[in-house]
């Protein structure tokens, strides 16, 4: 997990805002490649790769689903499964829009619920690292990939 060991933390659904803030500037102020102009171009190099490994980290750990994409990614969870009932209310939310409904208080509500379970499933997650809790994990990142597709008009 390199995103992780870049900030010195242990791999994790769960950060706080604050710490992982923190971490990012001492880290960043340590290891600017500023700070290497004068050192051979190899050490140069290796600042200059893990300034950028280190603004990656931090763009992606600091916001929880591009966390829990990432740690998904890492932990080889991958699949494309949209839940078959969610398939089901989005034909019946499509015809709805079709049929001239406005349809984004209930596509909202959809994603909010979404949003709602994920928090408890992180801590699950970091408490026990159950792989089954990473599969359900990634059905709700598809739930919600899903919901937020058709709220942007991309389905």
């Amino acid at each position: 997990m390199q995103y992780f060991a870049a900030l010195g933390l242990a791999p994790s659904l769960s950060l706080d805002h604050e710490d992982l803030e923190r971490r990012f500037y001492s880290r960043s102020r340590e290891l600017h490649p500023d700070r290497f102009a004068r050192a051979s171009r190899e050490e140069q190099q290796r600042a200059l790769e893990f300034s950028s490994v280190l603004n990656d980290a931090y763009r992606t750990l600091r916001d929880p689903i591009a966390r829990a994409e990432y740690v998904l990614k890492q932990e080889g969870v991958d699949s494309k499964e949209v839940p078959p009932d969610l398939l089901e209310e989005m034909f019946e939310l499509n015809m709805a829009r079709e049929e001239g409904e406005n349809i984004d208080g209930r596509l909202s509500q959809l994603l909010s619920g979404v949003d709602a379970v994920l928090p408890p499933k992180f801590a699950k997650w970091d408490a026990t690292r159950d792989p089954a809790v990473l599969r359900d994990i990634r059905l709700d990142l598809n739930r919600r990939r899903y919901i937020g597709n058709i709220i942007h008009g991309h389905v």
